[in-house]
């Protein structure tokens, strides 16, 4: 294969970056699936094509920043569904101290449900 067809690979991997690194910072998760298998075949490709003497510094310092990018969004979805399942531990009870020091178990009420009235 030739240069050319090296250097549209690299174009469609660095323009897929760009859509990757847009759709994380949009919070649109749900996308990335789908570029991933992308990447993956357009990197499948480059690498088919065997050494082709391009410089990639570009393309590499993207991926890297992605990279960090997902990783940062998977380290929130963590903290979040942490910091929610203390929640949900802490409306079934709570534990609370005595006056001798010794933990008191507080049971949760209801279920939580709110009914407005006018």
């Amino acid at each position: 294969m030739t240069p050319n067809t090296a250097e549209t690979i690299i174009a469609a991997l660095d323009g897929l970056l760009d859509r990757e690194r847009k759709a994380v910072l949009a919070g649109a998760l749900d996308t990335l699936a789908p570029l991933m298998a992308e990447k993956s075949a357009l990197i499948d490709a480059l690498a088919a094509l065997g050494p082709v003497g391009i410089t990639m510094d570009g393309v590499r310092a993207k991926a890297r920043r992605n990279q960090d990018l997902i990783e940062s969004a998977m380290e929130g979805i963590r903290s979040v569904a942490q910091r929610l399942a203390t929640i949900r531990r802490l409306r079934a009870s709570m534990d609370t101290y005595d006056s001798a020091g010794q933990r008191q178990p507080i049971q949760g009420g209801r279920g939580g449900n709110v009914e407005k009235r006018a």
